[in-house]
């Protein structure tokens, strides 16, 4: 019975998804024409992302560790375990930011154009690809936006409950060449309400706790500090994980 109503929950979740996104999309085309606009087209998925947890019934739950600091730009560094997980960036991150991800989400109807404009694709199995990413958010970090990015790569699906997986090394020598803070995100229990898309385990309406560790300051650190960086990074999320 458990089992059917989350499916029906999931059902339920997509279709509220899909209604906000088809009423947005207008919105976000006009929006999403000109960079200097870019701010707007973030305003709007910020909005459209709390509407849509409301409807769906998940309530996130900010923890600061310390407050973040208004005007600057941050990389936020995050784990990675259910679709929810965008929307709680989207709600989180402050100003003027963009997501890096892999470039299969430019097939995604919902976040194509996103991933087409103001967003980074990346193909992970490309070194070029990967470098021109780095090099598009780079330029970007500069111009005063923030960079959201799942070190981890990917949802790992080998894992339930779900457990951190390795990091790659990208957002970190990033955040030290452009000598900008890092803020640790970990979402502790947000898949106890949607693993991964939720088809396997189904969805559930619920509050999801997510705990934001103070920003860490790269403006000392050199490039050979860069895999220090990381498992520091991983050891702050992996330290609030429920059932880590």
């Amino acid at each position: 019975m458990i089992s059917n109503l989350k499916q029906i929950h999931r059902v339920y979740s997509v279709f509220i998804i899909a209604i906000f996104s088809i009423f947005f999309y207008p919105f976000y085309y006009l929006a999403a024409q000109n960079p200097k606009t870019y701010g707007l087209l973030n305003g709007l998925r910020k909005l459209k992302s709390r509407l849509c947890a409301f409807f769906i019934g998940f309530v996130p739950r900010f923890t600061f560790e310390e407050p973040l600091r208004s005007g600057q730009n941050y990389i936020y560094c995050c784990n990675h375990t259910s679709n929810h997980d965008i929307m709680i960036l989207c709600i989180l991150a402050q100003g003027r930011f963009h997501f890096m991800g892999k470039a299969e989400l430019l097939k995604n109807p919902l976040l194509r154009i996103f991933f087409k404009t103001i967003d980074i694709p990346v193909d992970r199995d490309s070194k070029m690809s990967a470098f021109r990413a780095f090099k598009r958010a780079g330029t970007n970090l500069e111009n005063g936006m923030s960079l959201i990015i799942f070190p981890e790569g990917k949802i790992a699906d080998e894992h339930y409950p779900p457990k951190l997986m390795p990091f790659k090394n990208g957002p970190f020598r990033l955040a030290i060449e452009k000598g900008v803070p890092i803020v640790a995100v970990s979402l502790t229990n947000v898949w106890k309400t949607m693993w991964d898309d939720g088809v396997k385990y189904g969805s559930a309406p619920g509050i999801g706790d997510i705990y934001v560790h103070k920003p860490v300051l790269t403006t000392n650190l050199t490039i050979n500090d860069s895999d220090e960086l990381k498992d520091r990074i991983f050891d702050l999320i992996n330290s609030k994980l429920v059932d880590k």
